[in-house]
């Protein structure tokens, strides 16, 4: 395959250059904006893989960016922020950003997620693009709730859900096990297949997909909280 096309969206450009530098070194095709406008703008022009998405930018935040690209494109986003801007790192999270590194972070741990978020990717790509006439597909069925496997499709009463990539992921490890609890760990780990760093991020995701299949997200259906433990599927 070519080179992954990564876009970085950040106004300080000391960190986009250095960041620039660092992603093209590596291998990667960069593709660079300074505020959030600009960076609507090069994906309307460009195929991009992953975008590293600054939180605090004029002209167009990264939080607003991220809420937009998220209506057309399903590419894995890494918001940056510093320590400040916790709230503001959750609500990245829960409008469809898929991880976030605090600033200052060393350039080796930026990378170390990059290339985690674009392996799971390439898999979530080829998985989408794979021929379903099959004898058999992988179709799981709880109640109301279906995930198709092969076709990356997830319907409730047969309306279809939109999920992100790792959001399906989640949703499929939770739904091939019912009944079982699962930590934040060990989903981290399945779903990043790196040891857990930043579990807190499970929650987050937890909450995006209850609100997307749930009727009613404050009393779940389908995915309940083991208080201490983890979460789980009901069988029913």
């Amino acid at each position: 395959m070519e080179a992954y096309h990564i876009l970085i969206v950040e106004d300080d450009k000391e960190i986009l250059d250095g960041v620039g530098i660092y992603m093209k070194n590596q291998g990667y095709r960069v593709f660079k904006a300074q505020n959030g406008l600009e960076g609507l703008k090069v994906l309307e022009q460009e195929e991009i893989h992953l975008a590293i998405v600054d939180i605090m930018m004029p002209v167009m935040d990264g939080i607003t960016m991220t809420m937009k690209l998220r209506e057309h494109y399903d590419f894995p986003v890494i918001m940056l922020s510093a320590k400040s801007e916790e709230i503001d790192k959750v609500t990245g999270l829960n409008i469809g950003a898929d991880d976030y590194v605090t600033k200052p972070f060393a350039p080796m741990e930026l990378m170390a997620r990059v290339n985690s978020h674009l392996r799971r990717y390439s898999r979530y790509l080829n998985l989408a693009g794979r021929e379903t006439k099959q004898e058999q597909e992988h179709v799981y069925t709880i109640g109301g709730l279906e995930l198709n496997e092969d076709a990356v499709e997830v319907t409730v009463d047969g309306n279809p859900v939109s999920l992100t990539p790792l959001e399906f992921k989640i949703l499929a490890l939770l739904m091939k096990h019912p009944g079982r609890v699962f930590s934040p760990e060990e989903i981290y780990e399945r779903i990043w297949n790196e040891k857990a760093i930043a579990t807190e991020t499970i929650m987050v995701h937890i909450r995006n997909i209850r609100s997307k299949i749930e009727v009613n997200p404050k009393n779940p259906k389908y995915i309940k909280v083991v208080w201490g433990v983890g979460y789980k599927i009901e069988k029913q």
